[in-house]
């Protein structure tokens, strides 16, 4: 018998969605399978902040693909798309020689960015604290979206476009068979296809799971909170601080780095916990402020724990407001979101067979380099 579909993805994830997103492009007949009943991971559990300029060279190409794809869906479909920009405020001379460097190199690119002095930076960005900033750099192309609704918005997209989609579906087996890929769901249902894209985020128990204990995959926490509506506050775009500028893969580029990273000194508390602090104002004006990270190999995730750990909520308030005045830290909700990377690798990648396609591991670069790596993923996968 003929497979049902040219595809199946198997995972509603930005980086599984936007895999259908390229199927359907090139006229595919494709189906999305998602175990939940809209998607929970970190797709949902984040800033919505898509960032190329925090990327290495390789990737800044997959994110700013990203970009015009994003602001392409748009202009037909609200996916709460807002081109506000980006900006990075360096705290010290290390920091600011850095984004120097860094803007040099996108000039270089063809990357547009904006130097701007301390006073452009007080000037543009209220209640940003004089003290802490030193400089900044502006990015003016980058976007953000509402993470808790941006992925439900593009499957109604999607869905009118023709992707069909199976919610509350655990897919729980993949049987090859002679002309394509049979997939076998936990309510009986199953599907049929040419070939099979897993996209599992931080699921490594339900399909292949000795494949995954095999591999250098690591599950990392995200611990993040959001304020109360900011009252007669704005915002403007994504803010990022010093530690994403020691941290963020870009700057990695920069001359200077190296000497620069070998020169700093150990931070007990923001090593530990990974703490980097960053600000993004929703649409109903209330700003999500974080974050954290803490790893653990995927054998041992449990021991990442369910809880909150007040104490890093506490340590980043603290440091948020060395930052940031704003009218209110007054929170009104706590998470934190769990997503998946290689030690060694960008992205993790397995084929098995000819048509089981596994792809995770893509890490912190989820929202902003899905959408274009996903789009060459899909040309390599079908040879287009």
């Amino acid at each position: 018998m003929r497979p049902q579909y040219d595809l199946i993805v198997v995972g509603g994830g930005i980086l599984g969605t936007f895999h259908a997103y390229h199927a359907l492009e090139k006229g595919l007949k494709v189906a999305l399978v998602e175990k939940d009943d809209t998607p929970q991971g970190a797709t949902v559990c984040n800033y919505g902040q898509v960032l190329p300029s925090g990327m290495n060279s390789k990737w800044q190409l997959f994110g700013r693909e990203s970009l015009r794809i994003y602001k392409e869906i748009q202009q037909q479909f609200n996916i709460t798309v807002r081109k506000e920009g980006s900006v990075y405020f360096a705290s010290t001379p290390e920091e600011e020689q850095l984004l120097v460097e860094l803007n040099r190199i996108n000039r270089n690119n063809d990357y547009p960015s904006v130097l701007l002095t301390k006073s452009e930076c007080l000037d543009n960005y209220p209640g940003l604290c004089k003290e802490y900033v030193t400089s900044g750099l502006f990015f003016p192309e980058e976007i953000m979206v509402e993470p808790r609704l941006m992925v439900n918005r593009l499957h109604d997209y999607l869905k009118a476009a023709g992707l069909v989609i199976f919610a509350n579906c655990n897919v729980i087996d993949c049987d090859i068979l002679s002309n394509g890929i049979e997939i076998q769901c936990s309510n009986n249902k199953s599907l049929s296809a040419a070939k099979v894209v897993i996209c599992n985020g931080t699921d490594f128990k339900t399909l292949y799971p000795t494949l995954f204990n095999e591999s250098d995959l690591v599950v990392s926490k995200l611990q993040m909170m959001q304020t109360k509506p900011q009252p007669n506050y704005k915002l403007q775009g994504s803010v990022l601080t010093g530690q994403s500028i020691r941290t963020y893969a870009a700057f990695h580029e920069c001359p200077s780095y190296a000497a620069i990273k070998a020169k700093e000194k150990e931070n007990s508390i923001k090593d530990k916990w990974g703490v980097q602090i960053s600000f993004k104002q929703g649409s109903d004006g209330s700003v999500i402020l974080g974050n954290s990270h803490e790893s653990a190999d995927i054998s041992k995730v449990n021991r990442l724990g369910m809880d909150l750990n007040v104490d890093i909520d506490n340590f980043i308030i603290e440091e948020a407001k060395k930052i940031l005045d704003l009218p209110t830290y007054e929170i009104q909700r706590r998470w934190y979101g769990l997503y998946s990377h290689c030690k060694t690798a960008d992205v993790y990648r397995e084929t098995i067979g000819e048509n089981i396609h596994i792809v995770t591991g893509i890490g912190k670069k989820g929202l902003t380099g899905s959408p274009g790596f996903a789009k060459v993923n899909i040309h390599q996968i079908f040879n287009l």
